[in-house]
């Protein structure tokens, strides 16, 4: 019987990153066309403390770094070894593209916030989603 190998753990990290990353941006793109955006924590002159838009858009996007780190980490561990049937490959492939095209359709769109503030806004999704990516790439490895 032939020993299963697998992909090295550096490997893993890496590429659960990239797409949790990449996740998490296309949902704080797919957000800020939709009114969830995070530059609203960096508007001044309102009286309220934090919209709850800007507090959806942050769980939002750390669901989706971590989901994605965690997810992409546990199908790449057990992809050598050959347990991910093909229609749950195609199915992963499909819903990657469509996200991403949402997500690159909602970018070339005008922006509905200010310059500054959505720049702000892109860097900390992106701080924020390659955080909780690496998490979750960390903890589906600590457990398989």
């Amino acid at each position: 019987m032939a020993e299963t190998t697998y992909f090295p753990r550096r490997l893993i990290h890496a590429g659960a990153m990239v797409t949790g990353v990449l996740l998490a941006l296309a949902v704080h793109m797919l957000g800020a066309r939709y009114g969830l955006d995070l530059g609203g924590l960096w508007r001044s002159g309102t009286g309220e403390s934090m919209p709850a838009g800007a507090a959806i858009a942050w769980w939002l996007i750390a669901t989706a770094g971590f989901s994605g780190g965690y997810f992409v980490a546990a199908l790449m561990h057990s992809a050598v070894s050959g347990q991910i049937p093909q229609r749950m490959r195609q199915f992963l492939i499909v819903v990657g593209v469509l996200v991403l095209a949402g997500a690159g359709q909602a970018a070339s769109a005008p922006s509905p916030m200010p310059t500054i503030s959505g720049v702000l806004a892109g860097l900390a999704a992106l701080c924020l989603g390659a955080v909780m990516a690496f998490s979750g790439a960390h903890f589906a490895l600590r457990r398989a």
